[in-house]
């Protein structure tokens, strides 16, 4: 068997696997960065015209994971036997370098504070009885004022557009009002309104609500990031998410940190590599490395290092931790253990609003991030008190560019025929005068919602796959039809001719056929009890500590918004520490 050896091994090359790396090469140390897919350049795979391509992107799911090769299986309650995610449908992992940084759409949230410290804001408010029973609710263990500099720090290196509401507690701009005072201001003034999202503003403010521009990892104008990374301004083309960025002017690891890493002698990126586990010492307390199959030999590779960063997708460091033994996994039938507990997703749906005539929409024109919003009811910014539920949505048009086979499928709305003359006049009207209204909502965690090895099935090379028990609970679908409801306004407020509330029905299961979104969390959360999470404050492993999961899996709840700029706050946050504390004296920076 063949050996590497490095100070830090690094599985996953998206933008969690890409800030550690880039952070532990300035503390000096060696690092090699294992990705299981190919290796890709924008320049090349992503250049104009073949990557504005939607069959070759959206269809044929060029950027996304091979299913065929490892999947998860999936089923709605802990009775049903799980069957695997052969079609990707729900949710579009990454594969390859730069993973799900390569093909996401740009919207780069901070994180509301309430949303921290949930569980205790909650009891605070409203008491114990008001969590119901079953629900995991828990407090992420550290504070916004201690993730702001790495917010902003990420914000920097990701030339994220947007406008500030307040900076250092003086109010500064037409931003969220909702939104926690900043350090600094955006690093790009916001992109400019598309016009469905210049209706739904001024609709929204007449509504009494209050609309403020998407912050974007989609650069309003030409930008050079810390690392000397630069990028172009958006031309709004519509081809982000799902799809490499000619124009550099999305972020993405490929773009604005691997190529200062591929210059740097002692950081060595190896594609086609599937890691199968991180190798352990016999009392399971320390790691060595890890060992991955090369997929062009087929061949195991040993990679020694005395620092261990899992910093994949969600579910692939919840799989990683389960198959290699790192902390004790969840038992949902004993409500014990934790790797595997609290797995989150979102309840994103969406609202359609027919315009008159004389409004022609645009919907090819677009960009991923782009767009206006309201947070009136996201978070804890309104009185939940009497509608019984938790959590939130905030609501928003991001028109991100409706290409031609998408439209198709959605035709002309609900009561549109589905072939012949009227579904092309219902079709060509719907395209032209209509646009997309979204409530992004959080999800909460359960009891019966949780990751674990399926013991029927297993992948292409012989291991066990991960096996989601997932299904809607009251709670959310309460929550996502209040939301939804608060739409209605808006809808009068634009003079829209016809409009369809867009939401989840009571008693309705997760379907796995549909696209949601891919903001899947939890399953190794962070916290301050070891009972109850499986990573501490600073993303270490409490049994574990010289392994370091980073990603949305450390997530106790969803929230409302986008993951990625939380995702990248605490990979800085992780690594600041790693860096300051850890490498100075290593072993765990939290007493368990």
């Amino acid at each position: 068997m063949d050996i590497l050896r490095a100070d830090a091994v690094v599985v996953g090359s998206g933008w969690a696997g890409s800030i550690l790396a880039k952070e532990l090469r300035e503390a000096g140390l060696s690092v090699i960065m294992l990705e299981r897919g190919p290796d890709r350049s924008t320049a090349v795979e992503g250049a104009y015209p073949d990557s504005i391509d939607e069959l070759r992107g959206a269809i044929r799911h060029r950027l996304y994971q091979d299913l065929s090769q490892t999947t998860v299986t999936i089923r709605n309650r802990m009775d049903q036997r799980a069957l695997p995610y052969r079609s990707l449908g729900t949710f579009l992992p990454g594969e390859g370098v730069g993973g799900a940084g390569l093909h996401w759409s740009g919207v780069h949230f901070r994180v509301a504070p309430d949303d921290l410290a949930l569980r205790s804001n909650i009891i605070a408010r409203y008491g114990r009885k008001f969590i119901p029973e079953g629900m995991h609710l828990q407090d992420y263990g550290v504070t916004y004022e201690e993730l702001e500099p790495f917010f902003d720090k990420a914000e920097k290196v990701f030339g994220t557009s947007g406008e500030p509401y307040r900076i250092n507690g003086k109010i500064v701009g037409k931003g969220n009002v909702f939104s926690p005072s900043r350090s600094d201001a955006f690093p790009l003034p916001a992109l400019k309104d598309v016009y469905t999202a210049h209706l739904f503003r001024g609709a929204a403010e007449r509504a009494g609500y209050h609309p403020y521009s998407l912050p974007a990892a989609n650069a309003s104008g030409p930008y050079t990031n810390p690392y000397g990374a630069q990028m172009g301004p958006c031309n709004f083309c519509g081809y982000c998410s799902g799809y490499d960025c000619y124009m550099y002017s999305k972020a993405s690891p490929n773009v604005n940190i691997l190529p200062a890493l591929r210059q740097d002698a002692g950081f060595r990126l190896i594609s086609r590599a599937h890691v199968l586990r991180v190798d352990l010492d016999g009392a399971k307390k320390h790691a060595r490395g890890v060992t991955y199959l090369d997929l062009d030999t087929r061949r195991e590779v040993k990679v020694e290092a005395a620092l261990v960063i899992l910093g994949a997708f969600q579910f692939h460091n919840v799989h990683l931790m389960l198959l290699s033994g790192i902390g004790r996994p969840y038992d949902a039938a004993k409500n014990e253990g934790v790797v595997g507990r609290n797995f989150v997703y979102q309840t994103i749906t969406t609202s359609h609003a027919w315009m008159p005539k004389d409004h022609f929409t645009n919907q090819f024109i677009g960009t991923g991030g782009g767009g206006v919003a309201i947070d009136d009811f996201n978070s804890m910014n309104f009185d939940h008190g009497p509608h019984g539920f938790i959590g939130g949505s905030p609501v928003w048009v991001n028109q991100a560019g409706v290409k031609p086979i998408a439209a198709s499928s959605f035709g002309g709305g609900r009561d549109a025929p589905r072939w012949g003359k009227g579904f092309k006049r219902a079709f060509t009207d719907t395209y032209r005068h209509t646009f997309a209204i979204d409530a992004h909502g959080s999800n909460m965690a359960y009891r019966d919602a949780y990751l674990d090895l399926d013991p029927t099935w297993k992948d292409a090379y012989g291991q066990p796959l991960l096996r989601m028990t997932y299904d809607w609970h009251d709670n959310d679908i309460r929550m996502n039809r209040y939301v939804v409801s608060r739409i209605e306004p808006i809808m009068k407020e634009l003079g829209a001719t016809k409009y369809e509330l867009g939401m989840l029905q009571p008693g309705q299961s997760f379907d796995t056929r549909v696209y949601k979104t891919t903001h899947l969390g939890g399953g190794a959360v962070m916290g301050d009890d070891p009972t109850t999470s499986a990573l501490n404050r600073y993303l270490q492993s409490w049994d574990v500590p010289n392994v370091f999961v980073i990603g949305s899996n450390a997530f106790p709840q969803g929230m409302g918004y986008n993951p990625t700029g939380m995702v990248a706050a605490l990979a800085y946050w992780a690594a600041h520490h790693i860096r300051t504390t850890y490498l100075k004296a290593p072993g765990p920076l939290v007493p368990s």
